[in-house]
């Protein structure tokens, strides 16, 4: 697959681009960081509370895989 001027200029960002053409190379490295910014904020939250629920909650008394149904088992 060969790329088109137009994807060769995103992806290498260069500066002699026109001036519409960076404008909306701006918006989306924009948008990228943005929804980038978002998903860490939301990893950081679950993991928060995964260790919350870790030192809160009562020790975990499953043996083997939790999921796994103990009267089918051997």
């Amino acid at each position: 697959m060969t790329m088109s001027d137009d994807d060769k200029e995103l992806e290498a960002g260069r500066d002699d681009a026109p001036a519409g053409r960076q404008h909306e190379m701006k918006l989306r490295e924009e948008q990228r960081r943005t929804r980038a910014a978002a998903k860490l904020r939301e990893n950081l939250m679950r993991r928060k509370g995964q260790a919350r629920a870790r030192r809160s909650g009562a020790a975990d008394e499953t043996d083997g895989l939790p999921a796994a149904k103990k009267d089918e088992s051997p």
